[in-house]
């Protein structure tokens, strides 16, 4: 084990990209190509800093949660118990949620295969700030090459002397282990996960405690997303005003858009937050040729949905909760005017409906009568009291499930039946229509399980 010799830093545009800006270099995800891109330069920084004072820099940085919720990344970090305090004696521990379900989102998974040094970078980091000696990446298991890829990048890591013990000399000895779940869409809940990593059936667990006070092994824990982690080592590196010169005053910085469905050119967008996807579909190339923009999710399905008017909404966590969805994991799913809405949602029902984890009833039975009703209402069997209980059944579960899946449940139907209530009522039968989806499925994606493409 030798320890690395990092080259002179090298001063970086405040602009992006910042997290994919090596993705297209030849091998970027080694350590001697990290390195000559700043890497490691940002664990320098901290290091030669107290713990509380990296965690006041990312305070001051104004970082929010890129996994979902949006929560003041140094605010939670300052949550952990330290010295005196009650649990301050217990081992510290942190948890990298790199368990990427919700459906549309695709942007962890790149970000571990093109960089993972940059994870690991961010790990070291978060855990001397919150004092942690053991850190783990929690990782879905079915994408083997990103487990492959991370795993290889910590042996790099303490082959260099950046992991293990006594770390550049400082004194600060960590330990890094990358856990491959099962492949439960329950575990990429906080605590579902923590109790999947303790080697428990993944369910969520009742709050308080939270993690910060009794998490994994019943210490205190920090559980981040991948995105959150992997965006400290440039804010150490370059410094808060650098970050906050992007991005919006209550949303600062950078993040990763998840383009997919009906667009030309679908991927991965880095953009400072508060773009709006009028700007980001100038980028994708535009909704696919000879078709128009019908409804799309701003952060994965379990967001209410939005639609055409909803164009030029800022995309940051205050400007999207403003216009009525949420920015969840930046996932936007974009689906033209030849999606039958009905369709589209039971889909996305159906999944909610399967990952279920059955811990609590309004999730476990609610979700199975909300598929059943729409599997009616899009068949054509339905009739307007059925659009009553659709909703009536969608309340029951709504900020009454033991965690937010069913929230994540009802927020596509609560949605589409505020925007597209006269398309559900064209599925019912008529004198002049049968019954059923109005729509040609022919014209449709959605109904690719047919054998059909546009």
């Amino acid at each position: 084990m030798t320890t690395v010799e990092l080259p002179p830093a090298t001063p970086e545009p405040a602009q992006v990209p910042v997290l994919s800006r090596y993705w297209s270099d030849a091998e970027s995800w080694t350590l001697p190509n990290y390195l000559r891109q700043n890497g490691y330069q940002g664990l320098r920084a901290a290091l030669r800093q107290a713990p509380d004072d990296v965690i006041e820099t990312v305070k001051a940085s104004g970082l929010r949660g890129r996994g979902g919720a949006g929560f003041p990344v140094g605010t939670k970090w300052s949550f952990i118990p330290q010295g005196s305090a009650p649990g301050g004696d217990r081992p510290h521990y942190l948890v990298v949620n790199a368990d990427e379900s919700e459906p549309g989102t695709c942007k962890d998974m790149p970000l571990m295969l093109a960089s993972p040094h940059m994870l690991v970078e961010g790990v070291i980091i978060a855990a001397y700030a919150i004092r942690a000696r053991h850190a783990f990446i929690y990782v879905r298991g079915e994408v083997a090459s990103v487990i492959s890829r991370l795993r290889t990048a910590v042996a790099e890591a303490y082959d260099a002397n950046l992991l293990g013990a006594n770390i550049f000399g400082s004194g600060f000895d960590l330990d890094l282990v990358v856990h491959a779940g099962a492949g439960a869409y329950i575990c990429g809940e906080e605590t579902a996960l923590l109790d999947s990593l303790e080697g428990r059936r993944g369910q969520p667990r009742l709050r308080p405690p939270f993690p910060a006070v009794a998490g994994l092994y019943a210490s205190p824990t920090v559980v981040n997303n991948v995105e959150s982690i992997a965006s400290v080592p440039s804010i150490m590196r370059n410094g808060v005003d650098w970050f906050r010169s992007m991005g919006t005053e209550k949303s600062p910085g950078f993040t990763m858009y998840s383009l997919s469905g009906h667009v030309t050119h679908p991927g991965q967008y880095e953009a400072p937050l508060g773009i709006t996807l009028r700007e980001l579909l100038e980028r994708a190339g535009g909704i696919r040729a000879g078709h128009t923009l019908k409804f799309w999710t701003p952060g994965g399905s379990s967001t209410p949905i939005f639609t055409a008017e909803h164009l030029d909404v800022p995309l940051d966590y205050e400007g999207v909760g403003a216009a009525g969805s949420m920015l969840g994991t930046k996932a936007i799913q974009l689906f033209d005017e030849t999606t039958c809405i009905v369709r589209a949602v039971l889909r996305w029902t159906e999944f909610y409906a399967h990952e279920s984890c059955g811990k609590c009833t309004p999730c476990r039975e609610g979700t199975y009568w909300l598929v059943q009703l729409l599997k009616r209402l899009e068949a054509g069997g339905g009739t307007p009291a059925d659009l009553d209980t659709l909703s009536e059944v969608t309340g029951n579960i709504v900020g009454k499930s033991f965690c937010a899946l069913g929230d994540g449940a009802g927020s596509p139907i609560i949605s589409s039946l505020k925007y597209f209530r006269d398309e559900y009522l064209a599925h019912f039968a008529t004198d002049d229509h049968p019954g059923g989806c109005p729509l040609d499925p022919s014209r449709s994606t959605v109904y690719a399980d047919k054998g059909v493409r546009p």
